[in-house]
């Protein structure tokens, strides 16, 4: 039980991965508060992270709303007085290519994806810089280090966030505030079971490991990130991705 006694903010923690990063915690300890748009599944996800014996809360939050996040998040602060950890792991696809791909598609996915990390960090971390303790990890992807076609927009969320990540943590080093990323590769996640068999057969063959990844790989690493065994690591940026890039 690492983390009893912690709180753990999991955006986009209804699904896929940010569902396998709560569920970790909460058996590590932590008392979950999930952000998400989704509500289908929030009642069964409920009961699993009650039967570790820890607090579970559900905010209905658009994070690419600066002011939803930011009085969720005052709220949270009044009520509990600090955030442990914050996992920026909301985000969404609209792919299509460039030459094909509408304005509002390409708005949509950087508000959510990156503006809505900065919208959730801005506004945790300046409760985190108080007490002089924290760690947030924010997830973006192997696209965005390595780009793909008929993803510009998910690709440049994804690069951002990057950098977004590397600039806060040389911020925050002092106070005793740590800032990761993590880029997971090919994810058996709702995402990816919407590709043709053909697409995943002809990913999996780049991938060494020679399958996809699971959700509790990259929740295993988000634990890793926020424990006390990486308390010297801060802005890096770790692939979760069965070694398909290196």
């Amino acid at each position: 039980m690492e983390f009893k006694g912690k709180n753990v903010i999991v955006t986009g923690g209804i699904r896929g991965i940010g569902r396998s990063i709560a569920l970790n915690f909460a058996k590590e300890g932590a008392d979950i508060i999930i952000f998400d748009m989704i509500e289908e599944g929030k009642d069964e996800l409920k009961g699993l992270i009650e039967d570790y014996g820890v607090r579970f809360e559900y905010f209905k939050v658009d994070v690419s709303n600066y002011s939803e996040v930011e009085k969720v998040v005052d709220l949270l602060i009044e009520k509990y007085q600090k955030i442990d950890f914050l996992i920026n792991n909301a985000g969404i696809t609209k792919d299509n290519l460039l030459i094909s791909m509408q304005e509002t598609d390409w708005d949509k996915v950087i508000s959510v994806n990156l503006k809505g990390t900065f919208n959730c960090s801005k506004n945790v971390v300046k409760y985190m810089i108080k007490k002089r303790y924290g760690a947030i990890v924010n997830i973006s992807s192997v696209i965005g280090i390595m780009g793909n076609k008929g993803q510009a927009n998910y690709a440049a969320s994804k690069a951002g966030i990057i950098g977004f990540t590397k600039s806060l943590a040389k911020e925050v080093g002092l106070r005793n505030i740590r800032v990761n990323a993590i880029a997971p590769g090919f994810i058996e996640t709702d995402m990816t079971k919407v590709l043709p068999q053909e697409v995943i057969n002809e990913y999996s063959k780049l991938i060494p490991m020679g399958r996809m990844g699971k959700p509790d790989d990259v929740a295993n690493l988000c634990l890793f990130l926020c424990s006390e065994r990486s308390n010297y690591v801060t802005g890096q940026v770790i692939h979760c991705d069965g070694g398909m890039l290196m």
